[in-house]
């Protein structure tokens, strides 16, 4: 059996993997703790300049636990998240290449041009600082300076109508990624905002993400969904 990790928003998107050979690592436990560390971690990390490192050392801690499991095979793990947690996923991308595949949904990927695009853009000023006086502090954080390192196939998904992460984040993303080769495919929802809401989209979000883990974590040929 294979072990995804999720962290933040789409711990709670892990049911319907059960059941399909694809077992969350510690479901329960991962919604209840997921939002907890996410939020633990932005709030420290930026304040220490230290976000990605945090992400990095929780990430790894779950799926080195989810592992003492005997029925789980450490050669097929997937990772993935939503919002701040897609940040961390982009930032494990960037670090190792553990996971088979990562999802990275309404994620932050630079910083810099993020705080002039979301709608939140005083709150991350309060975390980390004035991006116009101290760009670097901004820089240091961004998922997008470790993409030379990323050789890890992902799925970025996200939606038009978000204005808490705008689409630019992950069209930035999907840009980067092919520009420096690495396997990925972008799942775009122009009548969605930060979460997919729905029912048909979520159909389709499902479908997809599936057929991105049996492609890279099952080794299966990759299948388009009915419905794109």
């Amino acid at each position: 059996m294979i072990a995804i990790v999720s962290i933040a928003g789409l711990a709670l998107f892990l049911w319907p993997f059960v059941g399909l050979g694809l077992t969350p690592a510690a479901p329960t436990l991962a919604v209840t703790l997921a939002s907890v560390f996410s939020l633990a971690i932005m709030e420290l990390g930026a304040r220490r300049l230290d976000s990605g490192r945090l992400a990095l050392l929780a990430i790894l801690a779950a799926l080195d636990a989810a592992l003492t499991r005997p029925d789980l095979d450490a050669s097929r793990t997937a990772l993935m998240g939503g919002s701040f947690g897609g940040y961390m996923a982009n930032w494990v991308a960037g670090q190792t290449d553990r996971f088979r595949a990562i999802v990275t949904h309404a994620s932050l990927w630079d910083l810099r041009p993020f705080h002039g695009t979301t709608d939140s853009g005083v709150f991350w000023e309060r975390e980390i600082g004035n991006p116009y006086t101290e760009p670097e502090r901004y820089d240091r954080q961004s998922p997008a300076s470790n993409v030379a390192a990323i050789r890890t196939p992902m799925l970025v998904i996200h939606g038009e109508q978000d204005f808490r992460v705008p689409v630019s984040e992950a069209l930035k993303l999907w840009t980067d990624l092919h520009r420096h080769g690495v396997e990925a495919r972008f799942l775009y929802f122009p009548d969605e905002n930060h979460w997919v809401l729905k029912p048909q989209n979520s159909r389709v979000w499902y479908e997809t993400v599936l057929a991105f883990l049996d492609e890279h974590v099952l080794g299966r040929e990759w299948v388009r969904p009915a419905l794109l």
